[in-house]
C-alpha cells in the first residue's frame, strides 16, 4: 500500500514502481540521531517548506552529506499537525509539475517530529525547550509569511495581545509567535549561552531584519519590564552568538490541487485527503509546487550551517542577499504576481496561468517588469534579472500545471504594497534621471488594488476579499464610493495614499497620488471600466 506510515518505507520497491522517489537513508535512524542532536528546527509547517526546504535536506539525507533531519514546528495553525503530520507519521509526498505536465513524485521523510509551538501544548512546548538547550542546534529557520513578524497596526501601534506578552515573559503562556521563540532563545541562553541562528527564509523584504528586530523588541520589552537580564539582550545582539541571515526564497507553492489529488489516486497513493482547518488553510499530505526555485542565504551561522549548497542554494553575503531579493520581490516576480492578483480577481479569473491569455493582464505583467522594474533594478551577479523575468514570464505563469489562484495570491496585499510597489517609485525618486511620476503601470497596479477592495468585480457583482489583517481599518474608509460615480470618491483614498507604513512613501510627495485617484475614478466609472482602463494605458 503506498500509504504514509514509517513501515511502508521499508518496502522501497513499491514506491519506485508507482513512480515516487523513495528516501535513501533509514527514517528510525534519522529520527533518533535528530532527537540526540538537534540541528534545525523550522517554523511555519506549511507547503513551501515541504515542497522547497524541507526536500532540500532530503537530498543532503540521500547524499550522505547530513545525519539528522527537520524538527517542523507550527506556531499558528495548529490542526496542521494534527490532521496532517501526525497521521502520515511526519511524511510528505512532494510533486513537482512541470510546464510538460511531468509530475517528479518524491516521498519526503527528512521531516522527524511536527510540534505545535505553544505552551498550552505542554508536552510539544517541553520538546521544543529541550532542542533549544541541545548545544547541537544550528538553526531555527522560518516560513511564517510577512505578518507573523508584525507586532504593531498600521498606525505603529503594539497589539493588545502582544503587549500581554510584554507583561508575561518567557516563562508565562504567550501569544504571539516572536514572543514564543524569544523565550525559547532564552532557554537556549540560560543553558550555556551557545551560539546558533534565527533564519527567515519568508518571502519578504529583508526579512532577517524584521526577525532580527521583532525579537529584539520583545527581549527589550522583557529587559524593561525586569523578566529577564539585561544581559540575555546581549546575547541575542551578539553576532557571534546569534545569527539572522537574510535570505531570498522563490518558489511557487499553491495549496493541494484537485487535479494532482486524481493522478495520485489513479497511483494508488493512500493520503490524498485536502484539508480545510478552521483558519482557513488548505493542506494535505501532498504538496504541489512548480520546479523552478532560488533560495539565495547570507553565510551568518555562528553554530555552522546547514550545507544547503550542496542541493541548489547559495550561501553569499548580505549585500548580494539583498540585491537577489530587491531584484525579485520589488521588480522581477512579486510585484508583477500581486498586480495580476487583483487585477484577475476584478476580472473573474480563477487561474494564473489563465490569466496570462487575457492580453490586458498579461500587458500589465510585461510592463511592471520589463518597461518600469528593470530600469531600477541592481544585477546581484548570482542571477541575472533579464533572464529571471523571462523565465517568470514565458515558462512560470504560463504553467497550466500550476493550479494557482489569483484569489490565494491576492492574500495580506497590504502587508505587500510597500515592498513590491514602494521600493519600485523609492528607487525612480532617488534616481538622477528617473521621476516617478512619469510611472503607469506601477500607480496601475495600486489603483487596481483599491478597486478591489470595494469587494465588487467589474460587472458589478460583489465579490469575496482574500484574507488579510488589514481589511477592517481598509474597507471603512472606502465606503459611500458608489461604481457609476466617481464623484463618490472624494478624499476618502487620500489616508491611504499618503501612508508611508503602507505605501513606503506619502505618494502625493512624489507626484503618484492625484494619478491614482484618477486611475480609480476611471474604473469605477461604469461596468467594465476596468478592463477599458487597462486597455487605454497599456495597448
Amino acid at each position: 500500500m503506498l500509504t504514509l506510515k514509517k513501515e511502508e518505507l521499508k518496502d522501497q520497491a513499491q514506491w519506485e514502481d508507482a513512480g515516487i522517489n523513495p528516501p535513501q537513508f533509514d527514517y528510525q535512524n534519522l529520527i533518533d540521531n535528530t532527537k540526540e542532536n538537534p540541528e534545525w528546527v523550522h517554523f511555519g509547517a506549511g507547503n513551501i517548506f515541504r515542497a522547497f526546504i524541507a526536500r532540500l535536506q532530503q537530498e543532503l539525507l540521500n547524499e550522505g552529506e547530513v545525519e539528522t533531519g527537520i524538527i517542523a514546528a507550527e506556531g499558528f495553525d495548529y490542526e496542521i499537525i494534527d490532521k496532517v503530520y501526525q497521521p502520515a507519521d511526519n511524511l510528505s509526498l512532494v510533486v513537482k509539475m512541470s510546464a510538460d505536465g511531468n509530475l517528479d513524485k518524491t516521498l519526503l521523510a527528512s521531516i522527524t517530529e511536527g510540534l505545535k509551538a505553544d505552551s498550552q501544548f505542554e508536552e510539544d512546548w517541553e520538546k521544543l525547550k529541550e532542542v533549544f538547550k541541545n548545544p547541537s542546534l544550528k538553526m531555527a529557520s522560518f516560513t511564517v509569511t510577512e505578518k507573523g513578524y508584525a507586532l504593531d497596526n498600521m498606525d505603529g501601534e503594539f497589539f493588545p495581545f502582544v503587549l500581554e506578552d510584554f507583561k508575561t515573559g518567557p516563562e508565562g503562556d504567550l501569544n504571539h509567535l516572536m514572543a514564543k521563540v524569544t523565550a525559547l532563545a532564552y532557554e537556549r541562553y540560560k543553558a550555556g549561552a551557545y551560539p546558533f541562528a534565527f533564519a527567515s527564509m519568508d518571502n519578504c523584504s529583508h526579512n532577517g531584519q524584521k526577525l532580527k528586530d521583532a525579537v529584539l523588541t520583545v527581549a527589550e520589552k522583557w529587559v524593561k519590564n525586569e523578566l529577564v537580564e539585561k544581559e540575555f539582550l546581549g546575547y541575542l545582539s551578539d553576532e557571534s552568538k546569534v545569527g539572522f541571515p537574510w535570505s531570498m526564497i522563490d518558489k511557487i507553492t499553491p495549496g493541494p490541487a484537485p487535479e494532482v489529488q486524481e493522478k495520485l489516486k489513479e497511483i494508488g497513493f493512500e493520503n490524498t485527503e485536502i484539508v480545510k482547518t478552521n483558519k482557513n488553510t488548505e493542506i494535505a499530505a501532498f504538496v504541489n509546487a512548480e520546479a523552478p526555485e532560488y533560495l539565495v542565504i547570507e553565510d551568518s551561522f555562528p553554530n555552522g550551517k546547514i550545507p544547503l549548497d550542496k542541493a541548489g542554494a547559495i550561501y553569499t553575503d548580505r549585500d548580494t542577499v539583498n540585491q537577489v531579493e530587491t531584484m525579485k520581490v520589488t521588480t522581477c516576480l512579486n510585484p508583477l504576481h500581486t498586480a495580476m492578483a487583483v487585477y484577475g480577481c476584478l476580472l473573474g479569473h480563477t487561474s494564473i496561468a489563465e490569466e496570462m491569455e487575457d492580453q490586458e493582464i498579461r500587458a500589465l505583467v510585461e510592463q511592471i517588469g520589463y518597461k518600469e522594474g528593470l530600469p531600477v533594478v541592481v544585477d546581484p551577479g548570482v542571477l541575472d534579472p533579464k533572464d529571471f523575468i523571462d523565465e517568470v514570464v514565458k515558462e512560470r505563469l504560463v504553467n497550466p500545471y500550476i493550479p494557482d489562484t489569483p484569489q490565494r495570491i491576492a492574500k495580506d496585499t497590504s502587508q505587500k504594497v510597500a515592498i513590491r510597489f514602494g521600493e519600485t517609485i523609492k528607487s525612480y525618486r532617488d534616481a538622477d534621471d528617473l521621476d516617478p511620476a512619469d510611472l503607469v503601470v506601477v500607480p496601475l497596479a495600486i489603483a487596481g488594488w483599491l478597486r478591489y477592495l470595494l469587494a465588487v468585480d467589474d460587472q458589478g457583482k460583489e465579490m469575496p476579499l482574500s484574507s488579510d489583517p488589514m481589511l477592517d481599518e481598509l474597507t471603512p474608509q472606502l465606503e459611500g464610493i458608489e461604481i457609476g460615480n466617481p464623484d463618490s470618491v472624494g478624499d476618502k483614498l487620500h489616508n491611504i495614499l499618503s501612508n508611508e507604513k503602507l505605501m513606503a512613501v506619502d505618494l502625493y510627495e512624489v507626484g503618484l497620488g492625484e494619478k491614482i485617484e484618477g486611475y480609480f475614478k476611471e474604473m469605477i466609472a461604469e461596468e467594465g471600466a476596468v478592463r477599458k482602463t487597462l486597455n487605454k494605458y497599456l495597448l
